[in-house]
């Protein structure tokens, strides 16, 4: 891969992991319940589903790009079909204090990263963000193992860039997730965020 490639794969990682999901939404309530060191611990749980999607989608997109490029196709449009979906569901719902109440939790470290990891694990929005732009981005059928352990690298350290903020304010700043217009605007934004995400994917070739 390019230094391009690597900066582009970066700037949409970011920009996914930004917008809010079941994720956060667990990140955000384990800071609120348990403060900032189990929330840390969580969030490398979710940094570890994400690595393993990064592997299972880069080892099995390479087959499909060689192999079956229907299937690469379809993929492509249930991502987008995905992504719209979440869009809608952020901006006629999207995380409430509800939600963020049920997902409290005080555990301890080992648990909160194998929480994370199964909250990852278990979240299509990844797994659809993963099989959606890493094949517009990355060349899987080109992709050398030096190349993988850069993206490993890479996905851990922009993950981290992301959540760790997410996690300081939550344990900071409770009053704003409490907020029903403060809870609207961040919902509404998602829902823009996901809208064009799934524009920028349906529109490249």
């Amino acid at each position: 891969m390019t230094l391009a490639g690597f900066i582009a794969y970066s700037a949409a990682l970011a920009v996914a992991a930004a917008i809010p999901g079941p994720g956060i939404t667990a990140l955000v309530a384990r800071a609120l319940g348990s403060g900032f060191r189990s929330a840390l611990a969580m969030s490398l749980g979710l940094v570890a589903g994400d690595l393993t999607y990064l592997t299972a989608v880069v080892l099995g997109l390479a087959l499909v790009a060689q192999s079956f490029g229907i299937v690469f196709l379809v993929i492509k449009w249930l991502g987008v079909l995905y992504l719209a979906y979440l869009a809608w569901s952020f901006w006629t719902a999207g995380i409430t204090p509800e939600t963020v109440e049920a997902r409290k939790g005080r555990d301890g470290f080992v648990q909160s990263v194998l929480a994370g990891l199964a909250v990852q694990l278990g979240n299509p929005k990844t797994m659809i963000f993963y099989l959606a732009i890493t094949p517009t981005i990355v060349d899987v059928k080109s992709l050398t193992f030096a190349d993988y352990g850069i993206l490993l690298a890479i996905t851990a350290a922009v993950l981290l860039i992301v959540l760790v903020p997410y996690l300081a304010l939550a344990a900071k700043a409770r009053w704003f997730l409490r907020s029903p217009r403060a809870l609207k605007a961040l919902n509404r934004t998602a829902a823009g965020f996901m809208v064009g995400a799934a524009t920028a994917i349906a529109v490249r070739s």
